[in-house]
């Protein structure tokens, strides 16, 4: 006697499902009374698990329903397809992975003057970079181009394994502001072609589409080998990698990070994360409703730390406690906050440390212990920065009426009027202006994303460094072009 489950849209098991009865009782039932575990999807300790009625045994440890319907919902049913249907297939023999001709990957290494992404980095980004930099980044992860046709213009990055086979290769496309505008994949986009024209597909192409996994390593796999030394940072996006590359200095000195992504945030695993055993891992999840994301990447961390002794796992939670209920439904990240902030003052002073770890790192990781080892330089940057702002506002009436009175209009149409600034300015201890105009422009979008929020970040230290370029300034002490 058999009766039909309703499809479980969630995870995409198939429409029908059939759960055969057992002497008058379903086969599996979920177990009664009040006994809950930990979920899987949202880490709270309330998952009921299914119950095997015909040996009394627990299901394995996925199956089962959340009862925090609302918050949560998760609901994973076991299923048995039944054998008076179809006999079962033998299974299939585990199929070797396919990649991407090394050909296709060299077709986009070119047409970088159309390069939205890399464009942007040079030209319009805030705090624009020295195009040396983006080119030698570059090189690195092997970025291209879609120079023609569909997609036009949006940047490649290619999924690289530790062997140098080309196991994925992402497409993105930017506005001015290199904020994503549509996501695709290189295989999609030929096969596309194909079609359109009317021709059959490649034999590699017809052969990758059977890939169970498309994106099966992680994004920068090729550069463990060339830089053993170096502390990983894992992000979620490839953008995050290029941009935290190009923030915190290139894998050439071994105290740097090397940046690599994961692809999104559920695919972290054991399957991607082996080739950083021995590693020191640092991970910066991105920001999320209810800190779900960071609840995930702390779980996973820990469950690698114990698969992968000798490698250390970190997880920065300083996203986290830092940002405002816009930016955690929005999902920004680490490039979010970073690109708002001149880059040149993330470069200095590796020279001053002996630590493994440069001192640009500790700006964005928290105390977090994993694995057995803790951080204990817990955001230099920040402490500074507040203790800076407490004696300037607190003590100084005249700085205090300053910020009550600063306004951002006011400011953008004052700074807007110097024509420009041809001579680097010693600002205050610790901080130098290289480029007033992109100073200017990222210290008063800060100030205009804090307006009005509980949360003021480093809106008043900002509005002081603001005025304190003014007053030089007008004392004339700057060379005008």
């Amino acid at each position: 006697m058999f009766f039909i489950a309703r499809e479980h849209i969630k995870i995409g098991l198939p429409k029908i499902q059939y759960y055969p009865k057992i002497m008058g009782q379903y086969r599996y039932s979920l177990e009664k009374g009040s006994r809950k575990f930990i979920c899987p999807e949202c880490n709270k300790k309330r998952f009921v698990r299914y119950l095997d009625n015909s040996t009394g045994d627990y299901m394995p440890d996925q199956y089962g329903k959340c009862d925090r319907a609302d918050s949560c919902g998760y609901h994973l049913k076991p299923s048995i397809i039944s054998e008076w249907r179809s006999p079962r297939p033998k299974p299939r023999r585990k199929q070797e992975l396919v990649f991407i001709p090394v050909e296709v990957l060299e077709k986009t290494l070119k047409g970088y003057e159309q390069n939205a992404f890399l464009q942007n980095l040079i030209t319009r980004v805030p705090f624009t970079f020295q195009s040396g930099d983006v080119e030698r980044v570059t090189g690195l992860y092997y970025l291209g181009t879609v120079c023609k046709g569909y997609r036009a213009g949006a940047i490649t990055f290619p999924f690289i394994d530790g062997d140098h086979n080309v196991r994925a290769i992402q497409v993105k496309q930017f506005d001015k502001e290199n904020h994503t505008t549509s996501t695709d994949f290189i295989h999609s986009i030929i096969e596309r072609y194909f079609q359109q024209i009317g021709k059959a597909l490649p034999n590699w192409l017809k052969a990758y589409r059977d890939n169970d996994l498309k994106v099966s390593c992680l994004f920068g796999a090729h550069l463990l080998e060339k830089f053993p030394s170096n502390p990983v940072a894992l992000v979620e996006a490839p953008k995050t990698a290029i941009y935290g590359s190009l923030y915190f200095g290139l894998p050439d000195n071994p105290k740097n990070f090397l940046w690599l992504a994961v692809y999104n945030l559920s695919s972290i695993n054991y399957a991607k994360c082996k080739e950083l055993q021995g590693r020191n891992v640092y991970l910066f999840p991105d920001l999320s409703r209810n800190g779900k994301s960071f609840a995930l990447w702390r779980r996973k961390a820990e469950e690698l730390s114990q698969q992968m002794s000798g490698t250390t796992f970190v997880v920065s939670d300083l996203l986290e406690k830092n940002a405002t209920e816009e930016q955690r439904c929005k999902g920004q990240d680490l490039a979010d906050y970073l690109i708002e902030l001149d880059w040149r003052e993330f470069r200095r002073g590796y020279e001053k440390y002996e630590n493994d770890v440069a001192p640009e790192t500790s700006f964005f990781i928290a105390d977090s212990k994993v694995g057995g080892v803790s951080l204990d330089r817990i955001d230099e940057h920040q402490e500074n920065h507040e203790r800076l702002e407490s004696s300037l506002f607190s003590a100084d009436p005249l700085l205090t009426s300053v910020r009550e009175r600063f306004s951002v209009n006011d400011y953008r149409l004052w700074f807007n009027s110097i024509q420009g600034v041809s001579n680097e300015i010693n600002l205050m201890p610790g901080i130098k202006v290289y480029d007033a105009a992109a100073f200017v422009t990222g210290r008063l979008n800060h100030i205009k994303a804090f307006e009005g929020c509980r949360e003021q970040g480093n809106r008043n230290l900002f509005i002081y460094q603001l005025q304190l370029l003014k007053d030089k300034l007008l004392e004339g002490d700057m060379v005008f072009g």
